[in-house]
Parts: C-alpha cells; sequence; structure tokens
C-alpha cells in the first residue's frame, strides 16, 4: 500500500508514515504506513467501512506487549485516544470502560465506586482494548473472570456488542476476528471496601516493582506459560538469564522479560527470543509459545 493511497475522509487525525518506535515500549520497529487516531467510535466505523478492504489493519494501546518489525506495518494503525479513555460506574457493580482505557484508571475508578475484583487490572500494562482481546490476567485472575460484554468495530466497519460467552477465551488468547477493535468493556465486580481495595493495589503494585524490569524498555511477559510451568524458571534452567545478541537482553531481574538496552533493533530482539525457545527446547523439550506479539515486516 502506497502512502499516497486515497483514503477515506475522517475528523480525527491521519498521518502517513509514522514511525512507530516512539509509541511501543520496546522503543523500536519500523514506521506504519497510516496512523489513525479516530474522533469517537462512528469515525472509526465509517473509516473502516470506506478503507480497501485489502489494507490490513492493526489497533494499538499503550504498545507494551509488542515486537513492531523494522520494516514496518504496511497498513493502518488505529490507536485509539482520549475519546477512547474513560471508565465511569454505572450502578449494579458495573464499570464501563472505553478501550483506549489503561488499567490503572479502570482499577482506581473500580475503587472509588467501591468495586472489588478488578485489583489485577492495576499489573496489566496496556489498555481496556489490549486485555480484552488478549484475556490479559496477572496474579491469578484473568480479564474473562470480569467481563460481562464489549462493543467492537470490525474490519469492514460494523459495530457488534458481543457478550463475554462470544468472546472464545483461553489462556492469553480470544476469538476476535482480525481488524476488530475493541471500543468499549463493561466489567463487573462486587462490592468492597475502597481502603481494602486501595491496599491491593498497592500490594500488587509492590510486588511488580519487585519482580520486573519496569523501568526498562521491554515488551513486558514474552513467553506464556506452559501448562504446569513457569516460563521464567524454563528460561533460568537453560541458562538464558542474562543472554545478550547486540543491545538485546534477557532480563536478569526477571528472565521471563526481554530488553532493549538501548540501540537493540526488533530483529535482534526476536532473534533472541528464538534462541531462547530454542535453548529451552534443548534443555527441557518444552516448547515456549511466544505472548508478546509480532507484527510488521522484515527490513
Amino acid at each position: 500500500m502506497s502512502a499516497t493511497l486515497a483514503m477515506p475522509v475522517v475528523r480525527g487525525k491521519l498521518s502517513a508514515d509514522a514511525p512507530l518506535a516512539p509509541l511501543v515500549w520496546f522503543k523500536s520497529g519500523g514506521a506504519a504506513r497510516w496512523l489513525f487516531e479516530p474522533a469517537d467510535i462512528d469515525d472509526l466505523s465509517g473509516f473502516l467501512a470506506e478503507l480497501d478492504p485489502a489494507v490490513p489493519v492493526m489497533a494499538l494501546g499503550l504498545g507494551s506487549n509488542l515486537i513492531v518489525r523494522d520494516g514496518g506495518w504496511r497498513g493502518v494503525v488505529v490507536r485509539l485516544g482520549k475519546a477512547f479513555s474513560f471508565a465511569r460506574a454505572v450502578g449494579d457493580g458495573t464499570l464501563v470502560c472505553g478501550g483506549g482505557t489503561s488499567g490503572i484508571l479502570v482499577s482506581s475508578t473500580a475503587r472509588d465506586a467501591g468495586l472489588a475484583g478488578l485489583e489485577f487490572l492495576r499489573s496489566i500494562p496496556g489498555t481496556v482494548g489490549g486485555f480484552v482481546r488478549m484475556n490479559g490476567g496477572a496474579y491469578g485472575r484473568e480479564t474473562a473472570d470480569v467481563l460481562t460484554r464489549c462493543t467492537v468495530v470490525l474490519r469492514d466497519g460494523a459495530v457488534r456488542e458481543m457478550p463475554v460467552a462470544a468472546m472464545g477465551y483461553s489462556y492469553r488468547h480470544s476469538t476476535l476476528p482480525e481488524g476488530a477493535i475493541v471500543v468499549e468493556a463493561t466489567f463487573q465486580g462486587t462490592p468492597g471496601d475502597p481502603a481494602a481495595i486501595q491496599a491491593e493495589m498497592d500490594r500488587i503494585a509492590a510486588a511488580r516493582e519487585e519482580s520486573q524490569p519496569l523501568r526498562s524498555k521491554t515488551g513486558g511477559s514474552t513467553f506464556k506459560n506452559p501448562p504446569g510451568h513457569k516460563a521464567w524458571a524454563l528460561i533460568d534452567a537453560a541458562g538464558c538469564r542474562g543472554l545478550r545478541i547486540g543491545d538485546a537482553q534477557v532480563s536478569e531481574k526477571h528472565c521471563n522479560f526481554l530488553l532493549n538496552l538501548g540501540a537493540a533493533t526488533s530483529a535482534d530482539i526476536e532473534a533472541l527470543g528464538e534462541e531462547v525457545r530454542a535453548r529451552v527446547k534443548a534443555k527441557s523439550g518444552i516448547e515456549l509459545e511466544w505472548e508478546i506479539q509480532r507484527v510488521g515486516v522484515m527490513p
């Protein structure tokens, strides 16, 4: 697709040849042919309805669980901005949130409303759209436990409300079709004491700070935990703690995290991940599955 291709008229912001490295945690990777920040759901729906069906579309939240390859994304990246960043309690223990809302805002709004059970979202470094799509979870809970329904805009522009039962959830996976973008979600909490909820959020935040390299250029948990195993333990046992390719390194603090020490390319980071997978397979016979999404093309 060429950046000169005629694009639908929008009310939001549409940018050609937009660098993605500044928008992702690894701070690496190429550009998107187009970056679209829609004004609202109708703007997004109309854009996708008119966009050539052959053009690939990808949603981008906080860019935490993502490797954008160095050749970039040869399509449209949709980034949900302020219009999609909200969380409000609506009664009956439910919270309605926009697809661009951070897990921190969701959990803190739940706390203010006296809703327990959503504290774990404080620890997910992403937005509602991402953890609804990927069934994000931590500390013994996952999105499937608290989601009741969501609203998505499909690749053809159709707007659909989907109950949680239609999401096809499994571990870090849903059956949402390619190009579908989660624009709103409703979560169910239980009555709780705001002080106790805050204490649990503080406990989760402290545990993450202690165990994870949060102040580094990283992508979050790299590999899914295989049944009956912890990915970090398999990686450690395979001798990969601190392993490097160029400026890409396996974290010494938590070896299910990959780091960009400064000038790593996305190719370095992905190659390091594949080397870790090979060493774990050789040591334990277990094949690690990527949790981080890898998108785009090689240069």
